[in-house]
């Protein structure tokens, strides 16, 4: 009788991109954790201090450098089949440390966020959730071929949303959170399991690249 190879399981890197003790994103991120390895998938959580890296500077590129932040970012998104962001709001936007490390990050060739697949959340105290944090997040991972999940999750009032086991109170909301994580991870097993034919991609449509603007692998 023939046997069926078993599947290896998915694995996701999550992280909460704030740097203070007692984010409500990290409480957000260990929630998104526990919900992963409660279906099967395999978590590496990490610290955002793993991955911060000085203001960007092109001229510091001399020799092929890359600040070990931006490194250690890269070995884990290649280590792992998709990421999981859980970002404050800063001003309307995403916190600047972030994006500085993406900036970085994106430096590397190959390019590490071309076609990996990546899901975004939110927890404020304000009532939209930190959601224009997402919005702004969702366009330099995009830009650089991340497979952004459509639903992104914000938790608003978020300082009074979780009970003191870590979890949400509100019944209707948890539900939804866990059910957006078992999609995205239903997303991810098919892509990793039963791949498609898979496309090149450009910074515009018709471009003739350069060593400069060159985004296809």
């Amino acid at each position: 009788m023939e046997t069926t190879k078993q599947q290896e399981p998915i694995r996701f890197l999550i992280f909460s991109a704030s740097l203070r003790n007692d984010s409500l994103n990290t409480q957000l991120a260990k929630l998104a954790a526990s919900v992963i390895e409660k279906n099967n998938g395999v978590v590496d959580f990490a610290n955002m201090s793993e991955f911060d890296c000085p203001s960007f500077n092109q001229d510091l590129e001399a020799n092929n450098f890359h600040p070990s932040g931006a490194e250690e970012f890269r070995k884990r998104i290649l280590s792992t089949d998709a990421f999981i962001i859980a970002s404050p709001e800063y001003n309307g936007s995403m916190p600047g440390f972030l994006k500085n490390t993406i900036d970085w990050v994106s430096r590397f060739r190959p390019q590490p966020f071309n076609e990996h697949h990546a899901l975004l959340m939110s927890a404020s105290p304000s009532m939209g959730g930190g959601n224009k944090a997402l919005w702004s997040l969702r366009m330099p991972l995009e830009h650089l071929g991340a497979n952004v999940f459509p639903n992104m999750f914000s938790l608003a009032t978020a300082h009074k949303a979780f009970t003191p086991e870590g979890r949400i109170a509100d019944e209707t909301l948890a539900k939804r959170f866990e059910e957006n994580l078992i999609s995205f991870m239903n997303l991810v097993e098919a892509a990793k399991n039963y791949p498609c034919i898979k496309k090149a991609w450009v910074e515009f449509l018709g471009e003739k690249t350069d060593a400069l603007t060159e985004r296809v692998e």
